[in-house]
């Protein structure tokens, strides 16, 4: 169809403004559009963008790893990137399947974000309702006194898995029988952490797309077809449709790398509470 052109689709009529986008100019660091987003604005508690990639079939993993869908470009990255949170939020089966250890910034980051009066690593901070984690994990046990990690459970959970939790890690407690993305967002910014970056799993980011606060979307697309049937988002039952602005695309090599902003203009999914654990 040419650009101007009226089309009918789902029984309205629109006009077709399509833009071709064309590999241009090379961007020395390709982190730098990502640095230049004002994020001391979030529509909420705290500013929460999602960093994630997917397959061209929209798989989130290769039998049950990530790792084996994400290209070097988007690895680097994804590292990278961590350097814009106060916190890196985690989904409790993300942390069992891909081995987190605590988050460590080149030491040139580390001074600049000493210097902005941030601590020189941003904690990690696991959810979790069941506690049932490993704590002897190089997560809790690797973790500096100034980045000690933490974990947001529920009012409900196993009075003896919580003392071992407050034994490993700082415990918050967000929720009474599930982890409440509102109350959970809201006691992280009650503690400062202004920007929160959340590296999945897929049902915790639909649980923060459900209740209305997922800010920003980064979402890298891996030339690879044929992964796991896990979408990059998995939304909770009863959920609305929340509707993103696509802000800034780049492509290296093969990988292509997309940031959206959640629309402000269109009200936000209802929220639903599941079973994350």
């Amino acid at each position: 169809m040419l650009s101007g052109e009226v089309s009918e689709r789902g029984g309205s009529q629109y006009r077709e403004r399509m833009e071709l986008l064309e590999r241009t100019t090379d961007i020395p660091d390709p982190l730098t559009p990502y640095l230049a987003v004002d994020r001391s604005r979030p529509r909420h508690e705290c500013w929460v963008t999602g960093h994630m990639v997917a397959g061209l079939d929209g798989t989130a993993a290769i039998n049950g790893r990530v790792g084996a869908l994400s290209t070097a470009p988007d690895q680097v990255l994804f590292r990278r990137m961590r350097q814009i949170a106060d916190v890196v939020l985690v989904g409790a089966e993300t942390i069992r399947r891909e081995g987190y250890a605590p988050i460590q910034l080149p030491d040139d980051v580390q001074a600049h974000r000493r210097a902005q009066g941030r601590s020189s690593n941003p904690p990690v901070v696991v959810v979790s309702r069941s506690l049932d984690l490993d704590w002897s994990g190089r997560v809790f046990t690797e973790a500096s006194p100034d980045a000690r990690t933490h974990v947001l459970t529920c009012a409900t959970a196993d009075p003896d898995r919580l003392a071992e939790a407050e034994r490993a890690a700082t415990v918050i407690v967000a929720g009474h029988s599930s982890v409440e993305p509102e109350a959970a967002m809201q006691a992280l910014a009650d503690r400062g952490h202004r920007v929160v970056l959340c590296e999945g799993g897929p049902r915790w980011l639909g649980e923060l797309v459900a209740a209305d606060r997922l800010d920003e979307l980064l979402l890298s697309v891996s030339p690879l077809m044929g992964g796991d049937l896990l979408p990059v988002s998995v939304a909770p039952p009863g959920a609305g449709i929340a509707q993103f602005e696509l802000k800034s695309t780049l492509v290296e090599d093969h990988t292509l790398f997309l940031r959206y902003e959640a629309a402000r203009t269109v009200g936000g999914a209802a929220r639903t509470e599941d079973g994350t654990a």
